[in-house]
């Protein structure tokens, strides 16, 4: 079954164009900036200065089937979001979102960082000339949870995760933003420990003896309906939220902690490359409890929209940074091979070409 096959119903309610079935085809005129032009690209994604000799990946577009996908223009772009807000909210991949749209943004204006906090995992930054706000709240699983403490008993290993209970560092914030971007998946394959009502209810990855095994087709479900649920009982929100599908990962010959690598140099023919069965469980969670949120919003006259990218990303196991995520090279690979985030510039600039269209589609807004 393909990526897309899931949500291509739901995609063709929203859009003339399905927009998320497409190849990916060369392009002479990408990418939009390099990392010599733009100064916010954060070390471990700026994969040519850390030594990547390879180009071919930097020289593909995505097209849709049967439209044309605009390009991003930033002159246009602020036209769209002057004087609004924008929050991304997620993991490091969220992160990974806005410093491409930082990117793409900084042929017209750099902007300044009115953040309360040096923490880049809370940032804030402002665009005066156009009085447009974007900022970053990290919740790798978009719920209340309890980072591990390994110095104690083995059940604090883990991180724990409160399934019915929302995350206050987001949920607390949102209400006078414009837009939410939430996604969320890679968090979600390490050892957990989940409780709901208060009690411990399973794990996932645990070797405790008689204790309840949670399969990730409930608990990232449950994480993803009560993040969703959270939006839609914020009394004073009034704003547009994205849900973003997962990202895949691209590793090969091996998992990341066995010596998995990701060293391809183009992108993958459509249909080539299959999603693992735990990501394909996330990517049909977040569509499906994307829909349940959007008809409980809706009666609050709330929109949700869906970004879809999951089966564009799936066909780019060239774009992440591999071994080029240190300056040294080598020492990068001694360690492990980054296969789950995206080099900038790269693939994961499409996400704000599609962020571009949807905000366009929206307003029903044509370029000039």
């Amino acid at each position: 079954m393909s990526a897309t096959s899931f949500s291509t119903e739901l995609s063709l309610k929203e859009s003339e164009c399905d927009i998320w079935t497409g190849k990916w085809e060369r392009d002479t005129e990408v990418p939009y900036y390099t990392n010599e032009t733009c100064s916010t690209i954060q070390d471990h994604q700026n994969c040519m200065k850390n030594g990547r000799p390879d180009t071919e990946f930097l020289k593909w577009r995505w097209k849709p089937d049967d439209c044309e996908l605009p390009r991003f223009d930033p002159k246009a772009f602020f036209k769209l979001v002057r004087g609004k807000t924008v929050a991304f909210i997620g993991d490091s991949l969220a992160r990974n979102q806005m410093q491409s749209l930082m990117c793409l943004l900084s042929r017209v204006e750099y902007p300044e960082d009115i953040s309360e906090t040096t923490d880049e995992n809370f940032k804030r930054m402002y665009y005066s000339a156009y009085n447009f706000t974007i900022s970053i709240f990290w919740s790798p699983f978009l719920i209340k949870t309890k980072q591990p403490v390994y110095e104690a008993p083995s059940l604090d290993h883990m991180w724990k995760l409160y399934l019915d209970e929302t995350d206050d560092n987001w949920t607390s914030k949102i209400d006078n933003f414009d837009y939410l971007i939430i996604s969320g998946g890679t968090w979600f394959t390490r050892p957990l420990l989940f409780y709901e009502k208060r009690q411990v209810i399973g794990c996932q990855y645990c070797d405790i003896k008689n204790f309840p095994k949670i399969h990730v087709s409930y608990f990232h479900r449950m994480a993803f309906r009560t993040a969703l649920q959270g939006i839609n009982k914020s009394p004073s929100y009034r704003g547009t939220t994205i849900v973003r599908t997962i990202s895949p990962p691209h590793f090969e010959n091996g998992a990341w902690d066995h010596g998995g690598d990701c060293r391809r140099t183009r992108p993958a023919r459509r249909g080539e490359k299959k999603m693992e069965k735990i990501y394909e469980e996330m990517y049909r969670n977040q569509i499906e409890e994307f829909e349940v949120g959007r008809k409980e919003g809706r009666k609050r006259g709330l929109e949700f929209m869906l970004m879809d990218m999951t089966g564009a990303m799936l066909q780019r196991p060239d774009g992440h940074p591999s071994g080029y995520w240190s300056s040294n090279g080598k020492k990068g690979k001694e360690k492990h091979n980054d296969c789950v985030h995206w080099c900038l510039p790269g693939p994961v600039d499409l996400w704000n070409d599609l962020l571009f269209h949807m905000l366009r589609r929206q307003g029903n807004w044509e370029l000039e």
